[in-house]
């Protein structure tokens, strides 16, 4: 975690607040569009819902650490917190987003597909989830805000 001493403020596409509602959008974005899909396949017993919450908590987990390798840095003079672009976890969400598309045009592949779905909520909902205790957690311990 870097520190960062400048006194001018940092871009606001790159401040922690701006990240985080952009993040929460695509995560809305996607839960909306996988909730649709997985619905209905779920509602038909075509793919149970244990079979999805199954996959489901174990990557919310592994998304919620992985929410430690997101790079931030402390802007002290401005009270800022700023998140850097985490190449490791945009090539998974994307590698499993091919993967879903792909599987689903595939008969008798359904069933990857609707578990990806499940594998990328979860790891988008976790790593969410982290970030954002994370940057409270900075906040609070840098004295930017109040408990």
């Amino acid at each position: 975690m870097a520190v960062s001493e400048t006194l001018e403020a940092p871009p606001l596409f790159k401040q922690s607040r701006t990240k985080i509602w952009i993040r929460t959008v695509i995560l809305t974005v996607f839960g909306t569009l996988f909730g649709l899909a997985l619905y209905p396949v779920m509602v038909s017993g075509a793919f149970p819902w244990s079979w999805g919450l199954a996959i489901f908590l174990p990557c919310l987990a592994i998304g919620f650490k992985m929410s430690r390798l997101v790079p931030m840095q402390i802007h002290r003079a401005s009270r800022h917190i700023t998140l850097s672009f985490d190449r490791l976890y945009f090539s998974l969400i994307v590698l499993l987003v091919f993967i879903k598309a792909i599987a689903g045009r595939i008969a008798g592949m359904e069933i990857l597909a609707n578990a990806a779905m499940c594998v990328i909520l979860g790891l988008m909902i976790g790593r969410l989830s982290g970030i954002c205790l994370r940057v409270r957690d900075l906040k609070i311990s840098h004295n930017f805000i109040a408990r």
